[in-house]
């Protein structure tokens, strides 16, 4: 069930579910990928991701990348952007899932607090390419903010307070603490952002915009 207090979180989540459909995000083949794209996603577009992921030639496994030389894999991900420091990023977090024997299931044995706490110790790892790395790979209910989902909260009457930690607390204070929920409401976030909600707003069949300040106001 939804809080009771989240009235206009579920009014924008049904809207943009029912213009768009279930998103069914990550793209990506094994949670291991999805491990790869977060770090790779950094600072990059999705596209130049795709390029690098392509270079793998269909093993991206963690004992491949764990093995391979530095020099090797930055030629790899070379697409990407910032490949020397994306390869030592990669290195340490494929050396934190190997504590775990590279294993799903042991991941999802943690408790989430201590979880999200590891991997935003390791070496590159921000709050956002954690939560996206919980959510998307070990199916935590773990809220995923990102440029798009601080535009929307702009735009719309929801009062986030500012900063990653604080967004993330008024979203996960008024979702049910559902991973499929939170997988759904951010990929829906993302895709009416590029189609809608951009810097420079395209509000014409927007499903948000009868509710939207900045396109009711101009």
């Amino acid at each position: 069930m939804w809080p009771e207090d989240a009235a206009t979180l579920d009014e924008i989540y049904r809207a943009l579910l029912a213009c768009y459909g279930e998103p069914r995000w990550w793209p990506a083949k094994t949670p291991y990928e999805v491990i790869v794209g977060a770090v790779l996603t950094q600072n990059t577009a999705w596209d130049n991701v795709e390029k690098a992921i392509a270079r793998f030639g269909g093993d991206v496994s963690p004992e491949r990348v764990a093995g391979i030389m530095s020099s090797a894999l930055a030629e790899i991900i070379r697409p990407a952007g910032s490949f020397n420091q994306k390869t030592a990023y990669l290195k340490a977090v494929t050396a934190w899932f190997g504590l775990y024997g590279y294993s799903v299931r042991d991941v999802q044995k943690l408790p989430l607090a201590r979880a999200r706490a590891e991997l935003l110790a390791v070496k590159g790892i921000g709050p956002e390419t954690a939560d996206s790395i919980l959510l998307y790979a070990f199916g935590f209910a773990s809220f995923v903010v990102d440029a798009y989902t601080v535009r929307l909260a702009s735009r719309l009457p929801i009062d986030t307070g500012t900063g990653y930690e604080n967004v993330k607390e008024y979203f996960e204070r008024r979702l049910p603490k559902d991973a499929e929920i939170y997988n759904n409401f951010h990929a829906l976030i993302v895709i009416n952002a590029k189609g809608h909600c951009r810097k420079k707003p395209a509000c014409d069949g927007c499903p948000l915009s009868d509710m939207c300040r900045k396109a009711l106001n101009g």
